[in-house]
Order: structure tokens, then sequence, then C-alpha cells
């Protein structure tokens, strides 16, 4: 089952790798904004997470695993996190950790072992036997699990640095512990995915009883297996912040105190760098410019700050308050020094320019009318968060100003239009164009649709004054 279900995914990686550029853009658009009015269907998230990450792998050109490695990994696809591989992941791996290590397991741990092992899963699968080849990867995984084991048990400070070096991160070490205990632990946790739904719209009710007795198991109170189930049923969530709701259950109560006196007081813990490791993946996405789900990741950020300040009662003077103050101060930080660069962007694209400034037969970059549309589009989403991430007072300022901005600006781009010829028309109808499509943004379609007109009647006067002189 488990096979099946990797397999699937991996399928859909492919495809969505595939897509052309149009067609990738039509479904993310589609997918956020489903996800922004609450009408997307089941598993959008997921969906738009591997969007991002293929947008990512395209620009990062990350490893394309063979056979072999595929299936010696692939019990650990639910814990695998896409982040830079130093950061902090209780119970994850970096996925772009994983080369090294298959890299470090193939030239030093299991050298021979590794190419007998290569040599029988390319044998199987040339066989058509997958049930061979995957019966192959479970034994080299507890081969690979066992010799880890007895090289940290007599591993000293200096080999232990070594390990650093050969693997490139600093989580070197942590990694490897991971590594042993999710393969260690890969048949529980395989039992327990099975038991789980696919997919948690709403971890209540039936639902967290159901998951909690799975969780409350002796096989899984094993303090390994503990938290790598808790990781996996949060893969199942389509919101990550409700695991939160295991906590106060076996806690009975929504303080920390409590909650801290549970075995589930990691859940919080988890949740906590699952928000922080979102608001750094917000953070770089908005700095490359790509502007590509950003809105609906916002939401995730916003849904995931508010659950936990809803879910918990965490006063300011503890552990787990400080670091949701903190959390809330970086978004806020983020969002504020985006915010206030949008009417800047705005006004360098669309304002009047003299002639003499206009490069004959140019127009506007398409990419950049694209991305500042986009994160336009991202202001007006903020609008919906202010309260909760402490943006109200810069997102109206700055709503207002590009509200402003647009309305002076584009009476004056329909004038331009109107009485401009020559090399510099295309460039002024271009950014007659880029208008159309920011004000669809601010005022609605119906504002844009008559600005659209309204050029097109500027044009019209200013070929029929064309036709008169000559």
């Amino acid at each position: 089952m488990a096979g099946q279900i990797e397999a699937a995914a991996e399928k859909l990686r492919t495809y969505l790798r595939e897509l052309k550029p149009g067609a990738r853009a039509l479904l993310i658009g589609e997918l956020e904004r489903g996800l922004l009015h609450g009408t997307s269907p089941a598993g959008a998230e997921l969906v738009l997470s591997e969007l991002r990450r293929s947008l990512r792998e395209g620009q990062s050109k990350s490893a394309r695993f063979g056979d072999p490695a595929r299936l010696f990994f692939q019990p650990l696809e639910p814990f695998l996190v896409d982040d830079a591989p130093d950061h902090k992941h209780r119970g994850r791996i970096a996925r772009s950790a994983l080369e090294p290590m298959w890299l470090w397991v193939s030239n030093t741990l299991l050298p021979e072992e590794t190419k007998a092992y290569g040599a029988q899963v390319e044998h199987a699968l040339m066989a058509g036997d997958t049930d061979s080849a995957e019966e192959h990867a479970r034994g080299f995984q507890d081969l690979v699990a066992a010799r880890i084991t007895a090289m940290l048990e007599g591993a000293d400070d200096k080999e232990r640095r070594r390990l650093n070096v050969q693997l490139g991160t600093s989580r070197a070490l942590a990694d490897v512990q991971a590594l042993r205990a999710i393969l260690h632990s890969r048949s529980s946790l395989a039992t327990l995915g099975a038991q789980l739904p696919g997919h948690i719209t709403s971890l209540t009710g039936p639902v967290l009883e159901s998951v909690k007795v799975h969780l409350d198991s002796p096989v899984a109170a094993k303090s390994d297996l503990f938290l790598y189930s808790l990781v996996l049923v949060m893969s199942k969530l389509a919101a990550p912040w409700q695991l939160l709701r295991l906590a106060t259950k076996a806690a009975s109560s929504d303080t920390a105190k409590r909650i801290a006196e549970t075995p589930y007081a990691v859940a919080v813990e988890i949740v906590l760098e699952e928000v922080d490791r979102r608001v750094r993946e917000l953070a770089a996405d908005l700095k490359s410019g790509r502007g590509i789900a950003v809105s609906a990741l916002l939401k995730e950020v916003h849904d995931a700050l508010r659950g936990l300040r809803s879910e918990l009662d965490l006063s300011p003077e503890t552990a787990w308050g400080k670091q949701l103050s903190t959390l809330r101060a970086e978004v806020s930080r983020i969002l504020t020094a985006e915010i206030e660069l949008m009417p800047g962007r705005v006004r360098r694209l669309i304002r009047p320019r003299p002639a003499k400034e206009i490069v004959a037969g140019s127009k506007l970059d398409a990419d950049e009318v694209t991305e500042t549309e986009a994160l336009i589009g991202f202001v007006a989403t903020c609008r919906n968060y202010a309260s909760e991430l402490a943006i109200n007072e810069v997102t109206q300022r700055t709503f207002n100003e590009l509200q402003q901005f647009l309305e002076s600006g584009t009476r004056t781009l329909l004038d331009t239009l109107r009485g401009e010829s020559g090399g510099d028309r295309a460039f002024r109808q271009s950014q007659v164009d880029a208008a159309v499509r920011f004000c669809a943004k601010v005022f609605g379609r119906e504002y844009a649709s008559l600005l659209a007109k309204a050029a097109e009647v500027a044009s019209h006067d200013h070929e029929r004054k064309v036709a008169t002189r000559a």
C-alpha cells in the first residue's frame, strides 16, 4: 500500500513538472482562488505544495535518483521537508539532504553492499518483478540501519565532525539518526499510515478519537516511533496546525503547563517548527518575485498562527508563547517590507514618461507586469489577514496609495494614448494594458472593463486624428 501511494505521488510530481508554464499558471490560479474562497477540492493544498516544489526544482536542479536510491528512501517520503538542510526539523529530513546521504551510504558506509543492492534491484525491475525489488530494498534498509547503529555507538567527536563534512551540513548527525529511526520503525509507521485516513480535512470528533487511539498504542509509545507517528499524522492533515488538538485532548486542557506534562507536548513543538518553516518559505517566495501561490501560502501561515492562539492558552511568559510572538513579529516584518515596496513597483511601470525616455518599439517587460499583478493581488489578500498578522496600518495606507495613483495615473495614460504617435506608441499601449490588469486587482473587474473600453476609444480617437491629417 505504501509503495502504491508513493508511486501515485511520484506520478503527480512528474505530471506537474511536465506542465507547460501557461497550464501550470492556470492550475495554480484556480487552486489558489478555491483555497482563498473555501471552494477548493480535497487535496488542493497538497497539489499547490507540489507545484511550489516543482518550481524550486526547476531553479535548483534537484537530484533525480535511480530506482535503487528511490526505493531505499521510499519510507522517508512523509518525513521529507523542502527547506535548507541546516534548519531544525524535528522528526524531518530536508529533501536536499538525500543526495549527499545516498553518496555517503554508497561510498563510505556500505560501498560493496550498495553495489550489490543496486544490481539486484536493477535485475528485478528489468524482469518486471517489483515485489522482489522492494524486498531487496527492505533488506538493504535493515542493513543500513544496523550499520548506522554500530557506527554511532562507537563514534567519537572527530568522527562526528567528519560526518558533517561528508554530508555537507551541520545537522548531519541528526539526519543520520533520523534516517536510522525511520528505517528501523518503517513497518510500524506503514501500519499506522494504512490505519489513518488518506487525507484529514478536520481533526475533530470521531477522527480525532480514532487517531489518538492509534497513537496511544503500546507500539507507538516508543520514543522514536511516537515522534515520527505524530509527523506522519501531520503529513495527512489539510491544516498541519490541527495536530495541536491531540495535545489539548491528551492534557484535557489548553494550558501550556498541563500540555507540557504529557508526551504530546512534542506536538506543539512540531507545529511551531512547521509554522516557522512556512514563514521562511513565504519570505523566500516573495523575495524571488515569482508570486506563485503566495496568497495561499499566506493563508496557511495566518490560519496556523490563529490556530496556535485559539487552540492553546499561551501566556507571553511561556517558552511557546515567546516563540509564537517571535513568529508573528517576523511575519509582520516580512509582509510590511513587501507591502511598502508595492506602490513603487506599480509607479515605475505605469508612470507617464516623456518620449525621450522611451526606446522606439519597446514595451513593458511582460514578466515584470505579471509579477507585479500577482503581488498586487497578494497585498489585497493581506487585507483579509491584517489583524492577526499585525499589518493593519501599513496595508490600509499602501492600498489607499495604490488606489489614488491608479485613479490619477490611468487618466494621464489615456490622454497620452490619444495624442502620441510614432515609435513610442507600443510602449504607451503596454502601459495602459498593464494598468487595466492592475486595476482589476484593486478596483475589480467591472472597473477594469470600463478602463479597457476607454483605452479602446482613446486608440480609435488617435487613429481618426492620424487619418484626418493624412
